[in-house]
């Protein structure tokens, strides 16, 4: 009976981890990470062979046509790069589950890849995002706290903006040159401080990606130029493969997003 009473409270705790991630994401604001093993995975078995195998081979990408961000004192916003050549590009937000198997997968995959990273979400734990970055991942700003920017005034932004840079630069040697705003919402405030903060553009997306199901603004198919966005969730390894299955479908092939803005 102890024994029973005990596995019912464990599923119970498990079910409200859930309900409190669910809730916390559908109000665009970071929740607890949550497995069947506990909080926020910290390690764990490699991947499968049966799940390595999933992972498309591509083409290496043709070398980049650069867009010129506009002259003038704000920086360049883009859902995606305006080139017909056969390239996508794969952009991860935030930080907060740190998936143990994210590194492996990076290898295996080998594409460029964007962290689009928010301070508050990777401090628990800045050396995971070394290794991704040492896998060839490339570490851009994403703020300090993940707040609502469309609105604010120009120091609030600021200080949301030059200080993620700043502290990511700190941590990991390059300080950004791009930037996502949180939730995608910007105003004519936010690129004027981008610009001033010394990063060159800012970015939406033309697909989304979540519980392993791609979802388009147009379309069923991921097009040239078009910026892809997934976040570090409990579901990154599908995630990740629908992303990579999506563009392989597309017959196109994952590029470096930095090496198209000049």
């Amino acid at each position: 009976m102890r024994s029973r009473l005990l596995v019912l409270v464990g599923v119970a705790l498990l079910a409200t981890g859930c309900a409190a991630h669910d809730e916390a994401q559908a109000q665009g604001r970071p929740g607890p990470s949550v497995t069947a093993s506990g909080p926020e995975v910290s390690g764990g078995p490699g991947l499968s062979a049966a799940l390595l195998a999933r992972v498309p081979h591509f083409a290496a990408p043709p070398a980049a046509q650069p867009v010129s961000v506009p002259a003038g004192p704000s920086a360049g916003w883009y859902s995606a790069i305006p080139t017909t050549q056969p390239v996508a590009f794969i952009t991860i937000d935030d930080g907060w589950t740190k998936d143990p198997h994210a590194l492996e997968l990076f290898k295996a995959a080998h594409v460029p890849i964007t962290l689009f990273l928010e301070i508050n979400a990777i401090k628990s734990d800045p050396g995971y995002f070394t290794q991704l970055q040492q896998a060839g991942a490339v570490i851009e700003a994403h703020t300090i706290s993940h707040p609502e920017l469309k609105g604010k005034s120009y120091d609030v932004q600021k200080h949301e903006i030059c200080g993620s840079a700043d502290e990511l630069g700190r941590l990991y040697g390059r300080r950004p040159l791009l930037f996502r705003p949180p939730f995608g919402d910007k105003d004519a405030t936010t690129l004027r401080v981008v610009h001033d903060c010394g990063m060159k553009a800012a970015f939406f997306w033309r697909e989304t990606t979540d519980k392993g199901i791609v979802r388009y603004q147009a379309g069923q198919q991921v097009k040239a130029g078009d910026i892809v966005l997934m976040h570090f969730r409990p579901a990154f390894v599908d995630d990740f493969l629908a992303v990579l299955k999506a563009i392989a479908d597309a017959g196109l092939t994952p590029a470096s997003l930095e090496s198209y803005i000049s």
